[in-house]
């Protein structure tokens, strides 16, 4: 039986899948898991009393799972780990905080209005340290396989390559090679393809936010 996910859906698109990149990574999670599921879209601007009733926050991801919804991304995606064992994403406990401040960082720039505040550097630090660690142990963060700590970054630096590439007109050195080999790796995986938001979805829902900073 499918399991139930609600989604968001586009901005100002209520019925085309929207540009959240935390249900992105739980679908993802599904896709290469092979687990069958149904997506719900939910306009996060206009929620349905359907889905208030059962989540009061109003958060997505939510998903269904032994008749009880769950919240959260990290939370979801341990549970199906334990409950679909096949195959493990589980990576090494060494490798499980790779990459984890590049979104933090890019959030802080694409939304930033002063070009010596520090941001841009940041960023490209936590993207220097990402291609180094590549380099030493690529194609995927933990070797040949691709585990979960992939597909939480993927949707991110989606996000990354289409919202700085928009509102900045900037785009990731070309010298940090192994990190443009990882995009293309991750970007072209058919469980990305299957679950990626439009790019002008994408956009739109940066604008927002970049316009009310």
């Amino acid at each position: 039986m499918a399991l139930e996910i609600c989604v968001k859906s586009a901005t100002g698109a209520p019925d085309v899948l929207g540009d959240c990149p935390f249900c992105q990574r739980v679908m993802l999670t599904l896709e290469e898991k092979k687990v069958p599921y149904k997506s719900r879209l939910v306009d996060l601007s206009n929620k349905p009393q359907w889905f208030l009733e059962i989540n009061p926050e109003g958060k997505v991801p939510l998903i269904k799972i032994h008749d009880k919804w769950i919240a959260d991304s990290d939370v979801i995606v341990g549970i199906l780990e334990e409950k679909y064992p096949e195959p493990s994403l589980t990576p090494p406990p060494e490798f499980a905080s790779v990459g984890s401040k590049i979104f933090i960082s890019f959030v802080k720039f694409v939304k930033s209005k002063d070009p010596s505040d520090g941001t841009e550097q940041a960023l490209l630090d936590e993207l220097k340290a990402l291609d180094g660690h590549l380099k030493a142990h690529g194609p995927y963060i933990a070797g040949v396989k691709i585990t979960a700590v992939d597909l939480n970054l993927a949707p991110k630096l989606f996000h990354l390559e289409v919202a700085l590439g928009h509102f900045k007109k900037w785009t990731i050195p070309e010298s940090l090679t192994h990190v443009h080999s990882y995009t293309k790796l991750l970007f072209s995986r058919e469980s990305f393809v299957k679950t990626k938001p439009a790019k002008e979805h994408v956009v739109t829902g940066w604008a927002l936010k970049v316009n009310a900073a």
